[in-house]
């Protein structure tokens, strides 16, 4: 019980995504590229003999018992029926309603974190069984490879992508998932495409790689607008799900370097790297490591 476990929660990018049709229950059917990026919010683990589960500090603007890593915890806890709790720690450096995945990573963070603190051993498959009942961004996380994703986003293939730098900007403001979902410009009937011209859609200067969310969520927000404006000056910027984050690949951490120092102070922007392996995934393979060596 004097384990410790300290974990990334890598944030992810939409490098396209599409909207293909709507379904009977009012969910959207999507086509999309999910890459992993080498920056995300920090958690950390220390379980508890009484049961209780704790995060700390609390994520303003989100009850705790709604916020995803206390409810990852107690499906877990419920589940795998264990005594067992945890005091959690969160350093959180990814926006909310930014489009990045932030919740859905730190879900996904808990589920393998637990699974090993509370030596459980589910394994990937069912932490991603779990995992989808929490949102449907979360079983890309616990798998943790850059993917080709079908139906709500939960039918996964992994891809092998190129991993460049990108610039993400967020503009300050939250864009409600909701909100967009229900605008009535959003694209709903792209036609499907294969991942094979998914794939080739780069080579095609982009005119496969794009968000079908994008025009709504301009209507919604103009300052997402403006910012988007002015990234695209420096490469094909995007749209990342739902918004409101922007992002723009790019060919060096140099060009990536440039473009932050000209960002208008009233954006907050990072540079990160694209991932085909998620760092959560390279942590826990260590972890095993030395715990093998111990």
């Amino acid at each position: 019980m004097n384990a410790r476990l300290s974990l990334p929660a890598p944030a992810k990018l939409n490098r396209m995504l599409h909207i293909v049709g709507r379904r009977a229950d009012g969910y959207h059917e999507l086509q999309t590229l999910f890459q992993i990026l080498d920056r995300g919010d920090t958690l950390h683990f220390a379980p508890r003999e009484d049961g209780a589960i704790h995060l700390h500090p609390p994520v303003a603007g989100v009850d705790h018992e709604a916020n995803l890593i206390v409810r990852a915890a107690r499906l877990l806890k419920h589940e795998s029926g264990t005594s067992l709790g945890v005091d959690i720690h969160l350093e959180k450096r990814l926006p909310l309603g930014g489009g990045l995945g932030g919740g859905s990573s730190d879900a996904a963070t808990t589920l393998l974190a637990l699974d090993r603190l509370w030596s459980l051993s589910l394994g990937l498959p069912r932490l991603a069984e779990l995992g989808l009942s929490l949102g449907a961004d979360v079983p890309v996380f616990v798998y943790g490879r850059s993917a080709w994703a079908e139906g709500i986003g939960e039918r996964l293939t992994p891809v092998t992508l190129e991993t460049p730098w990108f610039v993400v900007l967020h503009p300050g403001e939250e864009i409600s998932t909701p909100a967009v979902f229900g605008h009535p410009e959003l694209t709903r009937n792209t036609p499907p495409i294969s991942m094979a011209r998914a794939l080739r859609g780069e080579a095609e200067q982009g005119r496969v790689w794009r968000n079908d969310c994008e025009a709504a969520v301009k209507r919604l927000s103009p300052t997402v607008a403006q910012a988007l404006d002015w990234l695209s000056a420096f490469g094909p910027a995007m749209l990342t799900g739902t918004g409101s984050c922007l992002f723009c690949p790019l060919t060096s951490e140099q060009q990536a370097d440039r473009i932050l120092r000209r960002v208008d102070s009233h954006w907050h922007a990072f540079k990160a790297r694209g991932c085909n392996t998620s760092p959560l995934h390279d942590a826990l393979d260590i972890h095993d490591k030395m715990s093998l060596m111990s």
